[in-house]
């Protein structure tokens, strides 16, 4: 897989050392000259020098060839614009961009642009994380639509000595999976919810908190 990545600083750097780990093959596209030698020197990647919201710079770096251009400026008009010729001109399959401004994601979505917004995802990560001490962790899917929590039952948590079966969940939400002494369970029915399990729950953003609430009992 060809991957094209406009940007740099050290999130470039070290995407583009994991990506080439995995065997893909990463062009970068960076507007600091040094920055670009630094990176040549390091990465086994090809980097090329230039504005890579420019067309003919596109062009030059294998644009008409990429699989996959992220598009990860501090700038977002340029990631914008780069996102826009990627999927126009050069037709690459799948584009992605970073919004440093989390106003700004209405804005990429509703040009069909599939856009990461950093401060979001981890502003909504202390917010979710700090109301529930039972929480060990949470991962958003699907660009926040979906979130994955790891949630550990206390002797007074409501569901505690409970089967699945007579637990209510909220629609659109479902305990995939527990963790019971260190080992995984596919959770039936009649499985009993017993204190110090650890639940992996899917929720939506919506019905989060309300899921929550319903396996700890904290309401804060």
């Amino acid at each position: 897989m060809k991957v094209l990545i406009v940007g740099g600083g050290k999130l470039v750097y070290f995407l583009t050392r994991a990506l080439i780990s995995k065997g893909y093959s990463v062009t970068i596209i960076n507007r600091d000259a040094e920055e670009c030698k630094w990176m040549s020197r390091r990465l086994k990647a090809t980097v090329v020098y230039g504005d890579g919201s420019d067309p003919q710079i596109l062009e030059e770096a294998g644009s008409h060839s990429t699989d996959v251009m992220l598009a990860v400026t501090p700038n977002d008009q340029d990631n914008l614009v780069i996102c826009q010729l990627a999927n126009l001109r050069f037709h690459i399959p799948r584009t992605l961009a970073v919004v440093n401004d989390p106003e700004n994601e209405e804005v990429f979505r509703k040009l069909d642009i599939t856009a990461i917004s950093t401060v979001g995802i981890l502003s909504s990560l202390i917010e979710q994380k700090a109301g529930f001490d039972q929480i060990i962790n949470l991962i958003p899917l699907s660009e926040g639509k979906i979130n994955v929590t790891e949630v550990e039952l206390t002797k007074d948590s409501p569901v505690a000595g409970k089967a699945l079966v007579d637990i209510a969940m909220p629609e659109n939400s479902l305990i995939a999976s527990i963790l019971r002494g260190g080992r995984p369970i596919v959770p039936r029915g009649a499985t009993l919810l017993l204190p110090g399990d650890r639940l992996i729950a899917i929720t939506l953003p919506e019905n989060y908190g309300r899921v929550l609430r319903m396996l700890t009992g904290d309401v804060s």
